[in-house]
């Protein structure tokens, strides 16, 4: 199928449904690295206004992925929904957007959303975004609830949890410890606290683990813990019997890029089983954390599609999400701007990918989060996270991601600190998680308004932080 969109004296070619979405793309650099990028700002706009014009039903019809080379595709179509489509499935992509933006503003608009959910496809959903301002998104994305649970209740109106992220080099426990204390004290860690190990060996992953179990038993702390090695290690250590409450893996949109990372659907599938086996959740059995970011398949060589086109980075993270569907999460989020600018250049483009990552994972009925980053060697600064953390607050993001003083010391680049959740939940009247919240103000760590109060650490029963292992 060939689109054509004739503007201002001009008539724009487009080759088939995958050129037809990489061009009305908004710019970011990802895309003009894999060459699908529209030529100008003439030719997007000219795309964007035929893309508008295209059925939802093409979506079932015209796979930007062979279904037969591909078995996220596969999952995609097979898994779809036909009766929660069919309200919608007369709509072309601009009428699903002015659908969107019309039940937003209605007192059912959370249930009415929920309701089609199921019968939207990524692709759907990714090329309505691509027609929609950032005002659109945040409108939209805020209307939709998604709520998971372990021991924590993820993703309740009016509430932003927070992963405490404390990574170390050496993974030294000590300063895990110190860094695990100090967020803390700044009410941090209600989502997760999650360490990326700087080994991937089982050793070190149950060392960790044994850690974290100890800090909240000791602690009675409502919380769960994630060591984020691959989940095929994790799968090793459930079965020895190390205590595991989340199973992480990292996740794309395409069959090769998920190759790429050691994985495919069905040890996924298994993972979520044997995480659910251990039974640790106490308020409901979400078990996996998942997280994608755009560029990945790219980055993998694993981003072409049907006709050898390249597919362009937004339209394949949203695929990752019909994969994260079918795992039920706790967490998900995208690390926005963790590859870097060869994929999202600027602060403007890395603000564009966020609000475009949570609406299309809210919409698609995930419990979506954000870690709100960027690499040294970008053309960003904590100004554009400022702006970001801000637009997905007032979005409803289920959780951000913290690390002490914004910058991660083993990772190498910027995310957020325990100091900008409390300013973001201050600033718009944000709670922590209510399990979360009620332990805090057992210990003198939070008002009844879920405000963090100053506390004297001499006195704390935190003071004892220490390692066990």
């Amino acid at each position: 199928m060939r689109f054509s969109q004739s503007l201002a004296g001009t008539t724009y070619e487009f080759d088939g449904l995958v050129d037809l979405m990489a061009k009305a793309t908004p710019l970011r650099s990802g895309d003009e690295l894999a060459g699908c990028a529209a030529e100008s700002d003439a030719e997007r706009a000219a795309a964007a206004w035929q893309l508008a014009d295209v059925e939802l039903s093409t979506f079932l019809s015209e796979l930007v992925v062979p279904y037969e080379t591909d078995e996220v595709t596969r999952l995609i179509v097979d898994t779809h929904d036909a009766d929660a489509f069919a309200p919608i499935s007369h709509l072309t992509v601009g009428g699903f957007r002015d659908w969107l933006l019309e039940t937003s503003t209605r007192d059912d608009a959370a249930a009415r959303l929920a309701a089609v959910s199921p019968g939207l496809t990524p692709e759907m959903v990714a090329a309505t975004s691509k027609i929609m301002r950032n005002q659109d998104l945040v409108l939209v994305a805020k209307a939709c609830s998604v709520v998971s649970g372990f021991r924590t209740t993820i993703g309740l109106p009016g509430r932003i949890a927070t992963r405490l992220q404390p990574n170390h080099p050496t993974d030294d426990p000590r300063g895990i410890a110190a860094a695990t204390l100090d967020g803390l004290l700044m009410g941090c860690g209600d989502a997760v606290i999650g360490i990326n190990p700087a080994t991937d060996s089982p050793e070190a992953t149950a060392d960790l683990l044994y850690l974290l179990d100890d800090i909240r038993q000791r602690f009675a702390i409502p919380m769960q813990s994630c060591v984020l090695s691959h989940v095929t290690t994790t799968i090793e250590l459930i079965e020895k019997g190390v205590p595991v409450d989340l199973v992480f893996q990292s996740i794309a949109g395409t069959e090769g890029a998920n190759t790429g990372f050691g994985v495919d659907l069905s040890i996924l599938l298994q993972a979520n089983e044997a995480g659910r086996s251990l039974g640790r959740g106490t308020v409901g059995d979400n078990v996996m954390y998942l997280e994608t970011g755009q560029g990945s398949a790219l980055s993998a060589g694993a981003h072409i599609g049907t006709g050898g086109r390249p597919v362009d980075q937004q339209t394949l993270e949203t695929r990752a999400y019909a994969v994260a569907r079918a795992l039920d999460p706790l967490l998900i989020n995208t690390v926005v701007g963790f590859i870097g600018p060869e994929y999202l250049y600027d602060g403007k483009q890395i603000i564009r990918a966020g609000l475009e990552d949570h609406f299309c994972g809210k919409l698609l009925g995930l419990p979506m989060g954000v870690d709100v980053c960027y690499t040294n060697h970008a053309e960003a600064d904590q100004d554009d996270m400022d702006t970001l953390l801000t637009l997905l607050g007032v979005a409803g993001a289920a959780f951000v991601i913290a690390v002490p003083g914004a910058d991660d010391i083993m990772l190498g680049y910027q995310s957020l600190s325990f100091h900008d959740a409390l300013y973001v939940r201050q600033a718009l009247n944000l709670r922590p998680a209510p399990e979360f919240e009620a332990w805090l103000a057992g210990l003198g760590m939070a008002d009844t308004d879920g405000r963090i109060l100053p506390v004297d650490v001499g006195s704390s029963p935190l003071r004892s932080l220490t390692v066990a292992r």
